[in-house]
């Protein structure tokens, strides 16, 4: 047996553990029997047997979690802003030892991606900002003086994706309780023991440091009823969803405020003025990070058609592989249904199966061969394509050859569905830069470099997981979390 199928076993006792003192049988299917681990395996993650119901943020019940949150939200202000930078400076300490084993523990359950990229995702969890970001705006004039500071929900209710659900959640854990809330976690259900495992560990921690028992709750056993009741909860003040088009509509219909990081197909648009071996490089370290399951990633490029056959050689040369006409078509009928409407109109739907599967088992559905460590396939395709027009988070980024650069950016905006998530361009003409920026109006918008540039691992920002591109708030940082208060002086204490 592996490290993470015998923490798969420990987590399921605490599951049973949890449905025993309930007075509920334990569904969960049996574990498999153990065998002898593999040899040089990590230590196996530190998940205890001995939790009981609502203990250490664990819950299978929503309203418990509710309640328990809001009774650690109140214990949190007791402890002020430094108890909130000691439980920021935890979270970064634990994730960076968890690093290794969580990310294999998540790529284990959810068994997409790529290991080494589930790892170092955990990893830079240390770069999202915490109580440092908060800082208070000052007003003096003739008649006194106004201070305007950062003041928190309460408990905001969050909604985890099945690509990123430990790192997501512990930055936002991060921003959430830098900004002085708590939270509760409704993670998806693919991922939900990677978030209970890593839920348990933050709460044992942040409870040995200050007594704070539930700062960090998540359910067990995830459901469409239970996003439903965590949306309507009295204790819940806020929403933050990050999720596909469902999910962040309902949130948005909940009647809460809701923050929400939605859908992205981000476009890449190669000009030619720049150094297209670079623009290459670019395009598959970005497109092919775990395996194209970031939303910000190379999701389809559109290249000016006398730089098309000199972009597609760098791609060659940088390691990707390229896939012929039958070939694509054999892939793209593994990948997609196609469906029609009532109006006649064609729809595709991704294969789940197929999102975040490696280059090399896209490859074998086209009955092409390629290297196993392939990182990623490409093919040209018109604009019309299902891998254009589709957020597939796979590893085969679309080629399509254009005109001129009106028309790239006309494409680009096409296939982008006016999401206003990410955009990419390669260029050294900043009239080409602005037309594309003005056009698309982009949350996130990369110049000459891979799209993890955009937050900071390349480039310049600060980092997270959830990007509110719906409903506007951009990067989330923990600002987004709080409320703006007023507080006035009048006619007195003026400096001037």
């Amino acid at each position: 047996m592996s490290t993470l199928q015998l923490d798969d076993q420990a987590l399921r006792a605490v599951v049973e553990d949890v449905m025993r003192s309930l007075g509920r049988s334990p569904v969960l299917a049996p574990a498999p029997a153990p065998s002898a681990p593999s040899p040089g395996a990590p230590a196996r993650a530190s998940v205890g047997h001995s939790v009981k119901p609502g203990r250490f943020g664990v819950f299978e019940d929503v309203n418990e979690a509710c309640v328990a949150a809001a009774a650690a939200y109140e214990q949190l202000r007791e402890k002020g802003v430094a108890g909130r930078a000691k439980v920021v400076e935890l979270v970064k300490e634990i994730v960076t030892a968890k690093a290794v084993e969580w990310g294999k523990y998540e790529f284990e359950e959810t068994k997409i991606g790529r290991l080494e990229h589930k790892i170092e995702k955990l990893q830079i969890v240390k770069l999202v900002p915490g109580t440092e970001w908060l800082r208070p705006y000052s007003l003096s004039g003739d008649h006194g003086i106004t201070m305007e500071e950062r003041t928190p929900f309460g408990v905001v209710g969050a909604v985890l994706p099945v690509t990123h659900s430990v790192p997501t959640l512990s930055g936002n854990i991060i921003n959430i309780v830098a900004a002085g809330n708590a939270v509760v976690f409704n993670p998806h259900p693919g991922g939900a023991r990677s978030a209970a495992l890593a839920v348990r560990t933050y709460n044992e921690a942040i409870h040995a440091a200050l007594g704070i028992e539930n700062l960090v709750c998540t359910v067990l056993k995830p459901t469409l009823d239970s996003f439903n009741a965590l949306t309507k909860h009295p204790a819940i003040n806020i929403l933050l969803v990050t999720g596909g088009p469902g999910v962040v509509s309902a949130a948005m219909k909940s009647g809460k405020r809701a923050i929400c990081a939605g859908p992205g197909n981000p476009p890449v648009i190669v000009d030619g003025t720049g150094c297209l071996k670079k623009a290459a490089r670019d395009v598959i370290q970005g497109g092919a990070y775990d395996n194209n399951l970031l939303c910000i990633g190379e999701k389809e490029v559109f290249v000016l058609e006398k730089y098309a056959d000199k972009f597609m050689e760098g791609l060659r040369e940088a390691g990707a592989a390229q896939l012929n006409p039958a070939q694509l078509a054999k892939l793209t009928a593994a990948a997609f249904t196609f469906s029609k409407d009532a109006g006649g109109c064609s729809h595709a739907a991704v294969n789940r199966q197929l999102v975040g599967a490696d280059a090399a088992v896209l490859a074998k559905h086209a009955g092409a061969n390629v290297a196993p460590n392939t990182p990623l396939l490409f093919a040209e395709t018109d604009v019309d394509h299902a891998f254009v027009l589709e957020e597939q988070m796979m590893p085969m980024v679309p080629v399509v050859r254009v005109k001129d650069m009106d028309q790239a950016v006309d494409y680009a905006l096409k296939a982008e569905h006016g999401y206003k998530h990410s955009a990419i361009i390669h260029s050294l003409n900043v009239d080409h830069m602005t037309q594309m920026a003005r056009a698309l109006d982009a949350t996130v918008f990369v110049k000459n470099g891979p799209c993890v540039a955009g937050l900071g691992l390349g480039g310049e920002g600060y980092l997270s997981y959830s990007i509110a591109t719906t409903t506007g708030e951009g990067i989330s940082n923990p600002a987004t979390f709080t409320r703006t208060r007023r507080c006035v002086m009048v006619d007195n204490l003026r400096i001037y």
